[in-house]
């Protein structure tokens, strides 16, 4: 058995997508359109270009993604009580990463050395997705 994270971008999964592969060098490994589905039940009229499907994977981790029941544009997405953890393998790599997915987003603890890691921070992105960033180690 394993869990895999899926998550529902409420008409903004496309977004979504390309934002992690710039910032976060996500892989996509599929996505697939409401107009490309094999079961037109699933379509919509207004939504054959939104992302019925994709997966993405960050590092060794995979996420599925969507747009499925993103029918009420009044309705806000919002991802509460979870975080992503990720490790970076250097303080560049959590400086741009925590800069990436800052942008338009909410810094929540800044990234900074603590007694734990040499660096951690947590960032809100512009989703609304939780990203604890730490690199690994004691202070230099």
């Amino acid at each position: 058995m394993s869990v895999v994270t899926a998550l529902n971008f409420g008409g903004r999964t496309e977004e979504a997508v390309e934002h992690y592969r710039e910032v976060l060098n996500a892989n996509v490994l599929m996505l697939m359109r409401f107009h490309e589905c094999p079961d037109s039940s699933f379509s919509k009229p207004g939504f054959e270009d939104k992302v019925f499907h994709a997966t993405i994977r960050i590092g060794s981790t995979e996420v599925m993604a969507s747009d499925v029941g993103c029918d009420d544009p009044s309705v806000e997405t919002h991802f509460a009580g979870f975080a992503f953890a990720v490790r970076a393998n250097s303080i560049a790599d959590a400086e741009r990463h925590f800069t990436g997915l800052s942008e338009q987003g909410e810094v929540i603890v800044p990234l900074s050395e603590t007694f734990f890691a040499t660096r951690y921070g947590i960032v809100k992105d512009r989703f609304g997705v939780s990203w604890k960033i730490t690199v690994p180690g004691e202070k230099e």
